[in-house]
């Protein structure tokens, strides 16, 4: 990569990596990383169903789980900066507190907002989304003590506040395949939660 392509990318990254841009890049990659996540699932699911070359996107799903996305993004952002202001070491006990705080304070209320939000622009009435809330929260809740504390471990002793939610937006681009898969998978055998 020549000289000039490395400065032109260096600017572009210290940018939208700055003070000046940074909540709109964090809240943009969740959004994106939302949609990227649920494209995945839609890809695996129509393979799994053998419909692979006929099937299509449904690209108002994939924009709903963006929409979600983008507004998780905002606190994401404000989550992992609180983080590094009450707890800012980088030493294993600090990290150890860090990762369980977020592991009993922000990921339920993730799980909570992305079931509701995807529910209510998806016209479900409250009462059929807090069922569906209800039904797959442990499951999620389960999966994300299986994944998160050893991502954020590797988020909290090794990289800059600054690219925290950069980094977990990556993971997430498989948590949130997974969290695509369990809201708009059937539930012990009952047909999918459906606005009436």
């Amino acid at each position: 990569m020549s000289t000039f392509v490395r400065l032109g990318v260096k600017r572009v990254l210290d940018a939208l990596y700055g003070p000046k841009y940074l909540f709109i890049t964090n809240t943009i990659s969740c959004g994106l990383m939302m949609g990227v996540g649920d494209v995945t699932v839609q890809c695996i699911e129509r393979h799994l169903s053998g419909t692979r070359s006929t099937g299509k996107n449904d690209w108002s799903r994939t924009g709903r789980l963006f929409v979600v996305g983008v507004l998780m993004g905002p606190f994401n952002h404000g989550w992992y900066m609180f983080l590094d202001r009450v707890l800012p070491a980088a030493k294993p006990l600090v990290v150890a507190k860090k990762i369980l705080v977020d592991q009993i304070v922000a990921a339920p209320v993730m799980a909570f907002g992305f079931f509701m939000g995807t529910n209510l622009l998806e016209r479900l009435p409250f009462d059929k989304s807090w069922d569906e809330f209800k039904q797959k929260f442990w499951t999620v809740y389960k999966m994300d003590w299986m994944i998160w504390p050893a991502a954020q471990a590797i988020n909290f002793f090794f990289l800059a506040p600054k690219f925290r939610v950069l980094y977990v937006s990556f993971v997430t681009l498989f948590w949130d395949s997974f969290l695509s898969y369990i809201k708009h998978k059937k539930v012990d055998g009952h047909k999918e939660i459906e606005a009436k």
